[in-house]
């Protein structure tokens, strides 16, 4: 064959491939477009670029072979991948609708007034597609609802508290106190100092004043607790007095529960109290005939302070009121007693005669430092009496008895008789 008849048969080949490719070419692209108007999805004509590869493959074979024949082996592998993608891009649109038509489902129920949730993921929506029945789709989407509201709630009561603290610091710093002035904070370090130096004082020249805890079995622990917290505030009141007592603290053991009481109470502090601790009774360290135990159940009645003498306080609660047990301890100990002259000087009124002991702290430092009756008594409390004592005490008996006639009708002398008949009579039946 001829040089020229060899051109013109190539240029005949290569005209007739083209002309195939472009049939082609518009052939898939027709069918792939319609395929994708019927499923509403123009994204699905990517899988397509794949067989328009075709044309430089063709053009390098056709550079590469010199007898320019088509590979028809590559051709239908190319056909086939193109296959193969579109097929997968149709299941994928059949997912999306199928999750699309439950949440169209979803926003009906909502709309009939049943639970639903706002905000549903994937994952929610599969395993609601997934559910059996109806009933368990109910349930499970109750569920999701129920779940959605508490954690709504649980942000609203997060911002609610955050509001409150936040309007709390705001009147925090509106009603903020001014800060301490530094000659106040050294006016109270010195007076601690003067205090202290005054209790160090008396620990050598004052007077003794002695707690007896030797009361424990007849307590229990929360009225061993009380006697505790009423002897740290007796403990104060004698600290920031003007003359202090020299306290003894007598009976004490270091296992007992007054111990345990008092290292709750002070801690650190219990160490440097200034007050004398001993496990000795108090009469193996003062002189007897100095020792004056005062108890309400004594028939001596303390008429003035003695600063000679050394007073005992039985470390015994208010509301444990254990009737003779202080007097007993004194009478078995040999010791003088006395009792604080409540019915002299006030009008008594109910209750029992026992004081805590911090008022008897009171009343005590009170007594020492006026030897006014009247002002130390003031802090008895105000429930137990009706007033001070103003008139002799035969007035006060007329107005008794005068109260007693007009209660109930008869004199004093007629009330005597008739008890008198009425006693000999029960004798008689006897």
């Amino acid at each position: 064959m001829r040089s020229w008849e060899r051109e013109v048969f190539e240029h005949s080949t290569c005209s007739s491939m083209q002309t195939a490719n472009m049939l082609l070419k518009k052939i898939v692209r027709c069918s792939a477009f319609s395929f994708s108007i019927q499923h509403g999805l123009k994204k699905d004509l990517f899988p397509l670029s794949r067989t328009l590869i075709l044309s430089p493959c063709l053009k390098e074979d056709n550079s590469r072979s010199p007898s320019g024949k088509v590979d028809l082996d590559a051709w239908k592998e190319v056909m086939k991948s193109g296959l193969q993608e579109v097929s997968e891009t149709v299941s994928e649109p059949k997912e999306l609708s199928t999750l699309a038509a439950a949440r169209e489902t979803l926003e009906m129920w909502r709309l009939a007034g049943r639970p639903v949730p706002e905000k549903v993921s994937e994952e929610q929506l599969k395993a609601f597609m997934e559910c059996p029945s109806k009933s368990a789709k109910k349930k499970y989407l109750k569920y999701l609802h129920l779940k959605e509201l508490s954690k709504k709630n649980e942000k609203r009561k997060m911002e609610e508290k955050k509001e409150r603290k936040l309007e709390a610091q705001e009147r925090a710093s509106e009603t903020e106190e001014p800060k301490k002035n530094p000659f106040v904070c050294l006016w109270a370090s010195s007076m601690d100092k003067a205090n202290n130096w005054r209790v160090a004082q008396s620990m050598i020249f004052g007077q003794p004043l002695v707690f007896d805890m030797s009361y424990e079995k007849y307590m229990s622990v929360r009225e061993v607790a009380n006697a505790v917290r009423q002897i740290v505030l007796s403990e104060g009141c004698n600290r920031r007095s003007v003359d202090p007592f020299h306290i003894h603290f007598c009976n004490l053991k270091d296992d007992s529960l007054y111990h345990k009481e008092f290292i709750k109470h002070y801690r650190g502090a219990w160490d440097k109290l200034l007050i004398t601790v001993t496990d000795q009774c108090y009469t193996d360290i003062f002189p007897k005939d100095k020792l004056i135990y005062l108890t309400a159940d004594s028939p001596k009645v303390m008429k003035t302070f003695d600063h000679d003498k050394i007073y005992i306080v039985g470390s015994m609660v208010d509301k444990s009121i254990k009737t003779g047990v202080s007097l007993a301890q004194a009478k078995r100990l040999g010791l003088e007693t006395a009792a604080l002259p409540l019915e002299k000087y006030l009008l008594w009124n109910c209750g029992a005669k026992n004081l805590t002991l911090d008022q008897m702290m009171h009343i005590l430092l009170t007594l020492k430092d006026t030897g006014d009756w009247k002002k130390a008594l003031e802090f008895v409390p105000k429930r137990k009496y009706c007033g001070f004592v103003n008139k002799p005490i035969h007035e006060l008996k007329k107005t008794l008895n005068l109260i007693n006639i007009l209660k109930l009708g008869k004199r004093p002398e007629e009330l005597r008789k008739r008890f008198a008949n009425n006693y000999s009579k029960r004798l008689t039946q006897k």
